[in-house]
């Protein structure tokens, strides 16, 4: 067995269909493990689960579709019977789906989207990852994946409540991490910097925002999806066994850099 082999593992990734999570749910498949795909959108599912069984799985590994909106406590209890029913067990989970509904200073926030924000981004992680918790300790232990936000360590002004949000679930991971490591469960989060995405296309699409953002990483410029995903595989396997609790940023040294 190699140390990045996921072969007979049973992965769930949420916010499958797009960016860092397609990149990671592709990844995983191209090491062997089964994926399901996850995010709101049935069609989108299926069109990335297609897209993953004819061009990323390896070693008879499979892509499952199924929706699932991560707000709803009851279609997350869906998502993960799902899957065990499928799969026969469960082995790595990725939670990766989040929300943004707000860009702008915290006086401004209305109610509704911080409760949003909170509900989605923190209290969903914390349902899923207990209900993912006995299965993966029966399979003999696995791995947990919480993708976070260096939004969850610095400060900017208009993306606050997201901030205080992915910080949340930095925290979340390190007690999660104390509290399943007995059923030999490691729980680790990733906090990607600026990412070619969708989701951060506010953030670099407008080429002046892109130049500034890039003159202010130490490698001159964004990620990219896979970027984040081979960090995903590793903490998913052998090569990340004594691996728990821990926050890895990975934003091209942006928050090792001091400003003049």
């Amino acid at each position: 067995m190699t140390l990045f082999d996921l072969s007979g593992k049973t992965a769930i990734i949420t916010g499958a269909t797009k960016g860092i999570g397609r990149a990671i749910a592709s990844r995983l498949a191209e090491h062997g493990a089964n994926v399901v795909i996850s995010s709101r959108k049935a069609d989108m599912c299926e069109e990335v689960a297609k897209d993953i069984n004819d061009n990323w799985a390896k070693g008879g590994a499979e892509a499952l579709p199924l929706p699932c909106h991560i707000s709803h406590k009851e279609q997350l209890q869906a998502l993960v019977d799902g899957t065990v029913a499928k799969f026969g067990g469960l082995d790595i989970l990725v939670c990766n789906a989040a929300v943004n509904p707000y860009f702008g200073p915290l006086k401004d926030i209305p109610d509704s989207a911080f409760d949003k924000i909170m509900e989605t981004n923190i209290k969903s992680n914390h349902w899923l990852t207990q209900m993912a918790r006995p299965h993966i300790a029966k399979s003999g232990g696995g791995s947990v994946t919480i993708i976070s936000s260096v939004g969850g360590l610095r400060a900017g002004g208009v993306l606050g409540a997201y901030g205080i949000s992915k910080a949340a679930d930095m925290q979340l991971t390190r007690a999660l991490a104390v509290e399943f490591g007995p059923d030999n469960i490691r729980v680790n989060c990733i906090a990607p910097g600026l990412i070619r995405t969708d989701f951060a296309r506010e953030l670099w699409e407008d080429p002046e925002k892109l130049k500034r953002r890039s003159s202010m990483t130490p490698l001159g410029r964004i990620g990219d999806p896979d970027e984040i995903a081979g960090c995903a595989v590793m903490l998913a396997a052998k090569a990340g066994s004594f691996i728990s609790g821990e926050t890895i940023v990975i934003d091209g040294g942006v928050t090792i850099q001091s400003f003049k």
